[in-house]
């Protein structure tokens, strides 16, 4: 993605807004309006905030976006891998994440030999 406003705009849905919950250089950018237009919880940022609809992670270098290290792609990939369901309880928001079921692969048979 190039380092572009309106892009990132598109990408999102809307107005940007960075969010920095981590001391590494980091951001998450996500829609600025996404909570008030009602868009859907995405994923919750441990003791910071929860994300409402898109979003996407990058570097910062200065005041600006940049690409992420191939070692920090790693860790925020799986970092956001399984999806996360919010569920309204008399006591609160509760988030669920969804681990994926990883099914084993299916058996296959080996074609009959019919050489003689």
């Amino acid at each position: 993605m190039k380092n572009d406003l309106h892009e990132m705009q598109q990408m999102v849905g809307g107005p940007i807004q960075a969010l920095y919950p981590w001391e590494e250089p980091v951001a998450i950018v996500c829609n600025d309006e996404g909570k008030n237009m009602g868009l859907p919880l995405n994923r919750v940022l441990e003791n910071y905030d929860i994300i409402a609809g898109a979003f996407f992670v990058c570097g910062i270098q200065g005041e600006n976006f940049s690409s992420l290290t191939e070692k920090q792609m790693q860790k925020y990939q799986q970092m956001f891998l399984s999806p996360e369901k919010f569920i309204q309880t008399p006591e609160g928001l509760l988030c669920i994440r969804i681990n994926p079921v990883v099914s084993p692969k299916p058996k296959t048979k080996k074609p009959p030999n019919h050489e003689r």
